[in-house]
């Protein structure tokens, strides 16, 4: 058995090669950026009027000017005006490229205009003011993003800026999800009082979708023949492999073995880790493999543990590990590292992690009440509160 960094670093260390592709820009949100994005032009590319209001020569507020005659409106997408009386003004729209002969605005709160003469009621101003300049925040052909940023609604805003109607992201291992069990019927079946509905490959499924992966699901029977012949026809097809199930020490938990049959390499099975203990990782020739433990809430914290920052390491990117402050005493007796499911709470600019136990590894109805779970070290049983300990968050 191996310990929680061991494990890690192992996973780490066989990272996949992503291949490119190129997705329309509307599509792009979560994504992983897969090539350097550089400015096409000045930003803003003109000087930009920022606020409402009237546009004059700063030199004639200085010479002791405080009424300007309107000769005109600069609206927001019209082609630059110029003042040519000196001694005048035009109005101006926030957006609007700022009149030629023209260096301040004045907003329209500082000014009363009237029979077409604005009056200007403030005693100092200075020239540039409420003008965002030209260039001031990127000069053409500047680096702006870098790949391996995962693409949020600020770089889509970007990008969209930049005229990228499409933009070219790392692409996601072909994937299998591989639910097993007997016990485990279809979402849509009616199960037999012994008998219970899968989930497991549902939620692996949609924490790979909100990364921007998707998948295939199937089920296998615990039985060596069968799992035998379709893990074989799966892998054929499939790149990445995520089981779960069928790992542990039972009379009927036969994956390791049939994985082994078929020619996957084990790096290591079990970690010192609750939840999710027998967890299983593997790799072949063109095939990376994990095996997760059935009880759904191990399935679940092994996936955020370790498959979510796999999938960001292989492509660049940083898995956003945070901390927060243990907000009560907690004890745990057993020498392994405890994925402890927590509540969070900022209180007073603190990120605080209230306990959330649960049922147990197969209490999934608790996932429901957490946000994430602390990682507590396994050479220590009691952790007090205002600790920190990193931070594996399942929820924005």
């Amino acid at each position: 058995m191996i310990s929680v960094a061991e494990a890690s670093s192992i996973i780490l260390s066989h990272r996949f090669k992503p291949a490119v592709e190129k997705i329309d820009l509307n599509r792009s949100c979560g994504r992983i950026l897969a090539e350097t994005i550089f400015a096409d032009r000045d930003l803003p590319p003109f000087d930009r009027v920022s606020m409402d209001g009237i546009a004059i020569r700063s030199e004639s507020f200085n010479k002791g000017a405080r009424q300007f005659p309107v000769v005109g409106i600069q609206a927001a997408g019209m082609t630059p005006m110029e003042l040519k009386n000196r001694d005048g003004c035009l109005e101006v729209m926030t957006g609007a490229v700022l009149p030629i002969g023209t260096n301040t605005v004045i907003r329209y709160e500082d000014v009363e205009i009237k029979n077409k003469i604005a009056r200007v009621v403030i005693a100092e101003i200075h020239s540039g003011q409420n003008v965002h300049p030209q260039g001031q925040d990127a000069r053409r052909n500047q680096q702006l993003l870098l790949p391996g940023i995962r693409i949020s609604p600020a770089e889509v805003t970007l990008l969209a800026s930049l005229g990228k109607s499409s933009v070219k992201v790392f692409s996601f291992p072909k994937t299998a999800i591989i639910s097993t069990g007997d016990e485990l019927v279809d979402i849509d079946d009616v199960p037999l009082p012994h008998q219970i509905r899968r989930s497991n490959d549902s939620s692996l499924e949609a924490a790979l979708f909100e990364m921007g992966c998707t998948a295939d699901k199937f089920h296998l029977i615990d039985s060596v023949e069968i799992l035998e012949k379709k893990l074989a026809i799966i892998f054929e097809t499939y790149e990445l492999v995520i089981l779960s199930g069928g790992v542990s020490k039972g009379k009927f938990d036969f994956v390791p073995e049939v994985l082994d049959s078929l020619g996957v390499k084990k790096l290591f099975h079990q970690v010192s880790q609750k939840p999710g203990k027998p967890f299983w990782f593997g790799i072949s020739d063109h095939h990376t493999v994990f095996a997760l433990p059935g009880n759904p809430v191990s399935t679940y914290m092994c996936f955020y543990r370790y498959i979510k920052p796999w999938f960001l390491k292989s492509m660049g990117a940083e898995a956003a590990i945070g901390h927060a402050i243990l907000a009560k005493d907690f004890s745990f007796k057993p020498a392994l590292t405890y994925f402890l499911q927590v509540l969070i709470r900022n209180e007073q600019g603190k990120l605080m992690a209230w306990p959330e136990e649960g049922g147990g590894s197969g209490d999934f109805a608790n996932l429901r009440d957490v946000d994430g779970f602390l990682e507590l070290p396994a050479d220590r049983e009691l952790f007090k509160s205002g600790e920190v300990f990193p931070f594996y968050r399942f929820r924005s």
